[in-house]
């Protein structure tokens, strides 16, 4: 699944890649470019993706860590050792599997706008929209995203239904949000 957002002259964009399972977490150093994704919108929707796309500047405390632990569909905050938040979420399905390895977030927005990865459709933000109210976004293959975000249909949380995206309910990927940062590790296991 990928968010759209608006078309900047200069948008920031980190493509995050499988490593090793981290020791440290670290902040990924932001490089800029033109988005032709979002250049190749329809104008009439970059008006309202500005209204509504809130993004996140926030940076990453070095104590903050999210777990997924896919054979369990949870995911696990952790402030240094500790637990701090767990939530139940629903993962990628057969042909769409969520990746595994050492992420970290690179997006974060409020309402985000989809545009379905098969058929091209966009869908309008808001807590209908398929991703619901909340995105954070940690993996890139640069064309695609995947990440957390919310979703209307609670009943498919904690089954594999996404195209590799972690669903939760809305409820929670608000509290998520407010738990991490740009820059905060993702660790998604089997």
């Amino acid at each position: 699944m990928k968010p759209q957002t608006q078309p900047q002259k200069n948008i920031k964009n980190n493509v995050a890649k499988a490593t090793e399972l981290p020791t440290k977490t670290r902040l990924v150093a932001q490089a800029e470019r033109q988005n032709p994704v979002a250049e190749s919108w329809p104008k009439g929707l970059w008006s309202q993706a500005s209204a509504q796309q809130v993004p996140s500047n926030r940076v990453a405390d070095a104590k903050t860590q999210v777990v997924v632990d896919l054979s369990d569909r949870r995911t696990y905050v952790y402030a240094g050792d500790e637990v701090i938040a767990s939530y139940p979420i629903a993962v990628g399905k057969k042909g769409w599997e969520t990746p595994t390895g050492s992420f970290q977030v690179i997006h974060m927005r409020h309402y985000p706008i989809w545009r379905h990865p098969i058929t091209g459709k966009v869908f309008e933000a808001g807590t209908d929209s398929p991703l619901g109210d909340r995105w954070i976004g940690f993996w890139s293959d640069g064309r695609n995203e995947i990440g957390f975000h919310g979703t209307p249909e609670i009943d498919l949380v904690g089954t594999a239904v996404s195209h590799g995206c972690l669903r939760m309910r809305n409820s929670d990927v608000r509290l998520l949000y407010e738990q991490v940062s740009l820059g905060t590790t993702v660790l998604v296991r089997d």
